[in-house]
């Protein structure tokens, strides 16, 4: 029954701009299956309730479909595509932001023993399960307050937690709790996300990288590989990929200008590399862009 009244919570409540009147919720409804598009995953929950989605993160695949849930506790270079939608049966899905500092509450919250212990080693920083009912339930339960404007601002919150509750108590709880401990390993290779994310443009050595994480070569590389499914320098390309192609929605005549904008020095390399990842090169991609509203917002929720 959960998932019937969330269908028909997320049909009413969807809006052309994917957001809600409840901060960090989004709605996604689409009815045409479409080509895989690049974006970044953001640290998020989403429950699919009807058809469904398949994303790809370095050598992995991820499909998830009505009922299952994907737990993102890393904002990483992703590539995805809604499956199983058609016109009169489109696909819906719920996506809610995760706050490391309202894991981190519940984590001090929790009585001795109320936890599992997570392991020390960073865990994949994605992650699909089935949705068991206690979750679907509170998920129904906060999009109904979408109907409810004046006990919002009182329960939000509340209903929010028990979310994050169910989450961290369940299949993918590791993956989820890890977000909330400053001391964990997945908090230092997020760190080390954000700055390749910040310096994007610039060369970089690896131990640089592992020295400001606070861990060994070895050490950060194993992390690395097992958050994000790539190795730095891979995670580097992906992110300077993502940002040209952004540019070219504004720049399509200046390919070897956007090139050199991330940081590319040779034009031949940055070509062939940009085929690779979005299955065209840079002139061809911008554009079929041009016919359309831009890239892909998101590949998730």
């Amino acid at each position: 029954m959960s998932l019937d009244e969330l269908r028909e919570l997320l049909e009413r409540h969807v809006r052309p701009d994917l957001t809600t009147a409840i901060d960090g919720v989004r709605i996604c409804r689409a009815e045409h299956t479409a080509s895989p598009e690049s974006s970044m995953s953001g640290t998020v929950l989403a429950v699919v309730a009807r058809g469904g989605k398949r994303l790809a993160l370095g050598d992995r695949v991820y499909e998830y479909g009505a009922g299952q849930y994907l737990v993102a506790s890393v904002d990483l270079p992703v590539t995805g595509h809604v499956i199983d939608a058609a016109p009169g049966h489109p696909a819906l899905s719920f996506g809610m932001t995760l706050e490391p500092a309202a894991i981190a509450e519940l984590l001090l919250q929790a009585g001795p023993g109320d936890l599992p212990r997570s392991p020390g080693t960073a865990r994949r920083g994605i992650a699909v399960s089935d949705a068991p009912h206690e979750l679907l339930d509170a998920v129904v339960r906060l999009l109904r307050l979408l109907d409810r404007p004046r006990d919002r601002k009182a329960l939000v919150p509340l209903v929010k937690r028990e979310i994050l509750w169910w989450l961290m108590t369940g299949e993918q709880g590791d993956v989820v709790r890890q977000l909330g401990l400053a001391d964990s390993s997945l908090t230092h290779i997020r760190g080390a996300v954000r700055w390749i994310r910040e310096n994007y443009t610039r060369p970089f050595r690896v131990e640089e990288v592992a020295q400001l994480s606070g861990m060994s070569v070895s050490a950060f590389h194993r992390n690395f590989q097992a958050v994000t499914a790539m190795t730095p320098i891979q995670f580097q390309k992906h992110i300077r990929l993502q940002a040209a192609r952004l540019l070219l929605a504004n720049s399509p005549n200046d390919i070897t200008g956007v090139g050199n904008r991330v940081g590319y020095d040779s034009p031949s390399q940055f070509s062939r590399e940009y085929r690779r990842l979005f299955g065209a090169p840079p002139s061809l991609d911008a554009v079929r862009m041009r016919g359309q509203a831009g890239p892909a917002a998101a590949a998730l929720p």
